[in-house]
């Protein structure tokens, strides 16, 4: 039976990164990914929305990202899961840091208690979130492909967006690989999957892989 998709897609902080609120309506629960500022926002967002919060996910662990999820879990019920890849925890632990470099400041966020592998997969009432790493914008980036609702789906944090791709001149980044996890993790989807990008407006699989100037199917 396909899940009823519920999907809030809005920019948050100084830096507009796309704060992601996925769910089932007909089971009433929702995931959070990529809080990456503004927590009451996201926890004023979540009540709205009506769905009880059962985890919260990142794509990876910039400053833009995941900034404000230590703001947002003082504000959510106790013991929601925080998941992050290993290869990503450094970065995280170092929000505070990285922060400053910019000229602002982040509160340190929890350890994470869920640990991303590869083809893992998060129970979400009737979807399924599929765990794929992603590395090469950052080490331990994932992507969360949505299986379950009526229309493919994938959530890329900052691999790829519409007609570009992530940064890979920061810590960890490298081109060849993010090329290598982009055609091997994300081309690999079918054509209609929607893309829906850590920054700016969705896109499709089938668009980038026909026209992304950078990494073209």
């Amino acid at each position: 039976m396909t899940a009823s998709l519920f999907l809030d897609v809005f920019a948050v902080g100084p830096i507009q990164a796309n704060c992601v609120l996925l769910g089932d309506a007909a089971a009433g629960e929702l995931a959070v990914i990529d809080p990456g500022d503004e927590g009451a926002l996201i926890a004023e967002r979540v009540r709205a929305s009506g769905l009880r919060p059962a985890m919260i996910l990142h794509t990876h662990g910039h400053l833009d990202h995941a900034a404000g999820t230590a703001e947002l879990v003082a504000l959510l019920p106790a013991g929601l899961p925080v998941g992050l890849h290993r290869d990503e925890l450094e970065l995280y632990r170092n929000l505070p840091m990285q922060a400053r470099m910019f000229g602002l400041e982040a509160e340190a966020p929890p350890e994470p208690t869920l640990w991303f592998e590869h083809g893992q997969r998060l129970e979400l009432g009737g979807l399924r979130l599929e765990v794929r790493h992603t590395p090469g914008h950052s080490p331990g980036g994932v992507s969360f492909v949505v299986e379950g609702a009526a229309r493919p789906l994938v959530v890329v944090g900052d691999v790829l967006f519409a007609g570009s791709i992530g940064r890979t001149d920061l810590w960890g980044g490298s081109f060849p690989v993010l090329e290598r996890s982009i055609r091997g993790q994300l081309y690999s989807l079918p054509e209609d999957t929607r893309v829906v990008c850590g920054h700016g407006p969705d896109t499709t699989i089938g668009r980038e892989r026909a026209g992304n100037p950078f990494v073209s199917g």
